[in-house]
């Protein structure tokens, strides 16, 4: 076992449905001798894959965390042929002060692995990720959204593969997701990855990873929770692992790389011109920032340094030099 303080109250080499807490030791003002609770559900039913499946690694995302809990509530033991392992909370202080980033150390848990077992809370966390849970699956699954910052459409991020056989089990997870968008990535991955979040981890590793983007805005969409949930269980069924569910016909995914970011180049409140999936040409102006406190001044121009769609866009009106304010990507075929 890794030297990580993290201890489980699930035993995950034991069969059955297990529902618990594991527990990150943490001694405050408060509770000298307290832990931090982080849950975690484990359905393990005879021979099978092993999928890790997490959400709420950024706090303020919540697609996942209700996909993931009413996964966990829906399954029953007989469902499942091999293990599903659901974190819906990954960064539990995150979450539940709904913050990208942890209240107790300011870490932002998808920046931080491999992380550190002797570190802060946020370290610890992405150490036992990395050093105990990911090695244990075959498949993992990272559930996040824009955030209280942007809004994404339903997206999956996916490598390109480093293998023929990888690239198959990659497309298949998407072929299985059936969300609208998929972004490809053109570059790393695989075990000499350097990346600092849970796909990095998970290609260190050598697991089959993918992760969405499911919305945002600081909100819950109906639709796009509906979509994540047929999808989480649509990739469940393509990997063997619920034998008795029968998906539906699938309706396609339009692929993509990602070009880059539009920034707000002023302090103001931001005018967009752009919604999700309309086109972009290089120069053109995606909106304009306004400073009411100079009401003759002409607001600023934001011109897009690229061409392509518009994939995620700021909801926030109110900008300070360097935000996102949109994100283009272009079809992967054009690329």
């Amino acid at each position: 076992m890794p030297d990580n303080p993290i201890t489980s109250e699930v035993d995950l080499d034991a069969s059955g449905k297990q529902t618990g807490f594991l527990r990150l030791p943490h001694s405050t003002h408060q509770s000298a001798y307290g832990w931090i609770p982080i849950p975690v559900v484990s359905i393990r039913n005879g021979d099978g894959p092993v999928v890790l499946m997490l959400a709420g690694v950024h706090g303020d995302e919540y697609e996942g965390q209700i996909a993931l809990s009413s996964l966990a509530r829906d399954l029953a033991l007989d469902d499942i042929t091999g293990q599903l392992i659901i974190l819906p909370m990954t960064n539990a202080p995150a979450a539940r002060a709904a913050t990208r980033t942890s209240p107790i150390d300011g870490g932002n848990l998808n920046r931080t692995f491999p992380g550190d077992p002797h570190g802060t809370p946020t370290q610890v966390i992405a150490h036992f990720l990395e050093t105990v849970l990911i090695p244990r699956a075959h498949v993992m699954v990272d559930l996040h959204s824009g955030g209280s910052s942007l809004f994404y459409p339903p997206t999956l991020l996916r490598g390109k593969g480093h293998t023929p056989e990888e690239t198959a089990q990659l497309l298949s997870l998407q072929t299985a997701f059936d969300l609208p968008y998929a972004w490809v990535f053109t570059s790393g991955g695989g075990r000499a990855s350097t990346a600092r979040t849970a796909m990095g981890a998970a290609n260190r590793n050598g697991v089959i990873s993918v992760m969405a983007e499911l919305g945002g805005a600081g909100a819950v969409s109906q639709d796009i929770l509906s979509r994540t949930e047929r999808g989480l269980k649509r990739i469940l069924h393509g990997l063997g692992m619920l034998p008795g569910y029968s998906p539906d016909a699938a309706h396609g995914t339009r692929e993509l790389h990602a070009q880059g970011s539009v920034y707000a180049r002023d302090a103001g409140i931001f005018e967009p011109f752009k919604d999700i999936g309309e086109p972009v040409d290089v120069g053109e102006s995606m909106g304009a920032i306004h400073d009411p406190l100079k009401p003759c001044r002409m607001p600023t121009p934001v011109p897009s340094p690229y061409s392509g769609i518009v994939l995620a866009k700021r909801p926030p009106a109110r900008v300070e030099i360097g935000d996102a304010v949109y994100q283009i990507a272009r079809d992967a075929r054009d690329v």
